[in-house]
């Protein structure tokens, strides 16, 4: 009988152990006790209050109205994904959608409406390869993804679908940005990624996340050959966070020898921190460097050649940084930033709307390219630099009200001047008269003010 009992509490006690084990896995979040609401680029809240057992719900909404210093008669933004119109009220992004988990099984889908869902897919020349209407299917689509999470180390999850870029550091999502108006670095590197990823916790510190993607932000595949890269998220502790994103793949179309590598990095460090200061409360800063360049299919990378097989120089370089100060309780922040890019080749510089299009309206593919398009040959030089600061409002963690200076420059006409980009008239119906060319200028000074709401 003492042999029987004590089986018994041999046998109990390891199921005990097992199920403690298996309670500590589940108890081990990644970054678990870390306020991250401070950083750039990341949800500023400390909570949700569409939250349940299995549906956490996403409401968001970015309206603004910004004035060109450079007054275009069309009222068209040049070389931004965040701004479509200038002297009108516009919404820029209206967003609906939920994170959805049970017993393992998690997803997410927001959608996108407002003017967004043709400025950013208007970037991306995929779906003209092949039969189906790629844009039109996935405009009204931020992020889209069904995946599985493991109970593995501090978990592991594996998603296929639709989602966020890291490249960059800024949010897709303005109201978890510092700027309103990102800087070449983040408006030039992919907004969103269509493919496969895995999320790995080997510690509750470290995130490594590798991806196998359709391309540079592309909805389809422009060669034979995926995209690979991925990302590393270092936090030791929560006033400081290390992260880089890496990539290569094919994306010129048709050019199967030529081979794109981009790197992104940054840090984000928050050196000041008393919140119960009655002054100020926060203050911290970010900083992001990338490195790239394309080689094969007559460019040369870092390199100029004479040689026709090698071709000219193609790569990107830049860097941006931003320091903010939060005062009043967190009720007021003031951030003030800036940056640099060159890209020779420009196969990464978002083309000017309108008339300097050098492509087809992807919306409309009997438009054709712009009378003067904007080249993208090898061998063309594009180098440009802004700067901002901006005031932000916070009554509370749902609202933001943002008024934002930002210059911005380059080394050849990019900008839309005073007589726009689209005809004499601004209006898209206005024959074009012989000698007429878009009014492309080489830097603006604009303002923004911006409604940011999310709950």
């Amino acid at each position: 009988m003492k042999k029987q009992l004590l089986t018994i509490a041999l046998i109990s006690g390891s199921l005990l152990a097992v199920a403690q084990k298996k309670d500590s896995i589940k108890s081990q979040i990644p970054f678990e006790g870390q306020d991250w609401s401070w950083q750039n680029g990341n949800d500023r809240r400390d909570s949700s209050v569409l939250t349940s057992k299995y549906v956490t719900g996403i409401i968001m909404v970015d309206a603004n109205v910004t004035h060109s210093f450079n007054n275009p008669i069309d009222h068209t933004v040049v070389g931004s994904t965040a701004l479509a119109r200038n002297d009108e009220m516009e919404v820029s992004t209206a967003c609906i959608g939920g994170e959805f988990n049970y017993n393992g099984a998690r997803g997410r889908i927001l959608t996108q409406f407002g003017t967004r869902a043709t400025v950013v897919p208007r970037n991306d020349l995929s779906p003209y390869r092949g039969q189906y209407d790629l844009a039109d299917v996935y405009r009204y689509l931020s992020e889209a993804y069904a995946g599985y999470h493991f109970n593995v180390m501090h978990g592991i999850n594996v998603d296929g679908g639709m989602f966020m870029s890291y490249i960059g550091l800024n949010s897709y999502y303005q109201v978890e940005n510092w700027e309103y108006q990102a800087s070449y670095t983040s408006d030039n590197t992919p907004w969103f990624f269509n493919g496969i990823r895995v999320q790995i916790f080997p510690t509750e510190h470290l995130k490594i996340e590798p991806w196998i993607i359709n391309g540079w932000q592309s909805y389809g595949m422009f060669n034979d050959m995926p995209g690979f890269g991925g990302n590393i998220t270092w936090a030791p502790k929560e006033w400081f966070k290390l992260l880089t994103n890496d990539y290569y793949g094919s994306d010129a179309a048709g050019i199967l020898a030529r081979h794109r590598f981009h790197s992104d990095n940054s840090m984000l460090v928050r050196y000041y921190n008393k919140p119960k200061s009655k002054g100020i409360t926060k203050m911290a800063f970010s900083l992001t460097g990338d490195i790239g360049d394309e080689k094969g299919g007559g460019v040369n990378g870092f390199n100029n050649s004479d040689s026709a097989t090698k071709g000219p120089a193609q790569y990107f370089l830049s860097w941006m940084v931003y320091n903010r100060v939060w005062f009043a309780h967190n009720k007021l922040a003031w951030t003030v930033g800036g940056g640099w890019m060159t890209n020779p080749g420009r196969y990464l510089v978002l083309a000017p709307t309108g008339d300097a299009s050098p492509f087809p309206n992807p919306y409309n593919p009997t438009q054709p390219a712009g009378t003067h398009p904007f080249t993208e040959n090898p061998g063309d030089q594009f180098t440009g630099w802004d700067y901002s600061t901006n005031i932000s409002w916070m009554p509370n963690q749902s609202i933001e009200f943002r008024l934002e200076y930002v210059h911005r420059g380059s080394n050849t006409p990019y900008f839309a001047g005073a007589g726009g980009v689209t005809s004499p008239t601004g209006y898209t119906f206005t024959p074009l008269p012989s000698g007429w060319k878009p009014d492309l200028v080489k830097s603006e000074d604009r303002i923004i003010a911006a409604i940011l709401f999310r709950l």
